[in-house]
């Protein structure tokens, strides 16, 4: 599967600023003070990561992360160091029962991040407009959702090496983001001022879990193409790419809660839902040219290139025209052979747009669950 003729979009990092731990949570214990020591430590690791602040030789940065080469699991190994200490310390702040003091010693943690997903203003071209919220789930949050943006990036990775394993990180991406938008940032919302990132919004994570298993079953159905899968099957299933970008779309468009989102990143999940439904129609029209159905196999595909056609002046990117712009032009081509064929041999009719057969999908991918877990390590504090 050539990578150049892959569909994709990728989310940036959100950039961030520091947060030094020890300096700001009362401890005189010396154990908790070098385990928070430890969570500054980690977290400024994942800080000069997304901030690309610290430049490091390929070999120290590959000693540095076990031996690891590919960026994404750099980043998703010093995620997977920070997570259990970060979820350790939210255990036992809930724990303590002090959220009633939080605000006192949250605020001036300084969380702040910037969004990846929210197009900059004018006065934000070259520095981020960063977010401060009083909340360490706003920390939890972010840092979830950039696990899962990595979990995305790395199963676009593996398109062209394992399209087993890419749908399979897509699933886990989704389930990250699933976890997000259902069991930490509701309780989130509450300390939301007006502007925030699109982030920390619960229908956007839903939209991108919806979205990781639209592109984990695009996957999914190039493969079942080169193994030679049926064409009715086929249709089925790029419909189901189709109607899980919608789905996803819908949640961005109908929530209402972030209007500044990236305009590619709304054109990217528009192409991707636009690109699978002409497959489908491709698809529907083979079957139905190999029962003899040529008339109607004719009207199916002109149907396809009416919905495609509206995509050909839309300010998507070069690759994704490139991608649109072939797949029209195969559509046509079969046009043109059945017509043909059907002149010169069974001579049908081309039935109205309300008779023809209509395209049913197949969702077959399912996200795979997601818990974070916490290292078990007692802190104390003196609040």
């Amino acid at each position: 599967m050539s990578e150049k003729m892959t569909m994709r979009f990728s989310i940036p990092d959100p950039k961030t600023k520091e947060i030094v731990f020890e300096n700001v949570l009362p401890s005189y214990d010396p154990g908790t003070l070098e385990q928070l020591k430890e969570l500054s430590s980690k977290r400024k690791i994942v800080e000069d990561s997304v901030n690309k602040t610290r430049t490091v030789s390929e070999a120290i940065a590959r000693e540095m992360n076990r031996g690891l080469t590919s960026a994404c699991e750099q980043d998703l190994y010093k995620l997977g160091q920070y997570i259990p200490l970060l979820v350790n310390l939210i255990h036992y702040i809930h724990k303590l029962g002090i959220e009633s003091r939080k605000a006192r010693w949250v605020s001036a943690l300084k969380i702040r991040w910037s969004s990846a997903l929210i197009s900059p203003s004018l006065l934000h071209r070259k520095s981020p407009k960063f977010f401060q919220i009083d909340d360490i789930m706003f920390e939890l949050g972010m840092i979830l959702f950039l696990y899962a943006v990595k979990l995305r990036e790395k199963a676009m990775e593996f398109i062209s090496i394992d399209m087993v394993q890419s749908a399979t990180l897509y699933r886990e991406a989704a389930g990250v983001f699933h976890h997000l938008s259902h069991e930490v940032l509701p309780g989130l919302q509450p300390s939301l001022p007006m502007e925030k990132p699109a982030e920390v919004i619960p229908s956007v994570c839903s939209s991108l879990s919806l979205l990781c298993l639209a592109e984990g079953q695009a996957v999914t159905v190039k493969r079942a193409e080169e193994k030679g899968t049926s064409g009715s099957l086929l249709a089925k299933l790029h419909y189901g790419v189709t109607q899980l970008a919608g789905e996803a779309n819908a949640l961005l468009l109908l929530s209402g809660e972030c209007k500044d989102l990236s305009s590619r990143f709304l054109e990217y999940v528009s192409f991707l839902g636009a690109l699978h439904e002409l497959k489908s129609q491709k698809h529907l029209a083979e079957c139905l040219a190999s029962e003899e159905q040529l008339g109607a196999a004719i009207g199916v595909l002109h149907r396809g290139l009416a919905a495609a056609a509206g995509r050909r002046s839309t300010a998507g990117e070069d690759t994704w025209r490139s991608i649109f712009r072939k797949e029209t032009e195969e559509v046509s081509r079969r046009i043109d052979k059945y017509g043909r064929e059907n002149d010169f041999i069974l001579r049908q009719k081309i039935p109205l747009e309300t008779e023809l057969p209509v395209p049913h999908g197949n969702k077959i991918v399912n996200l795979i669950p997601y818990s974070p877990t916490g290292w078990e390590r007692e802190l104390c504090f003196n609040f």
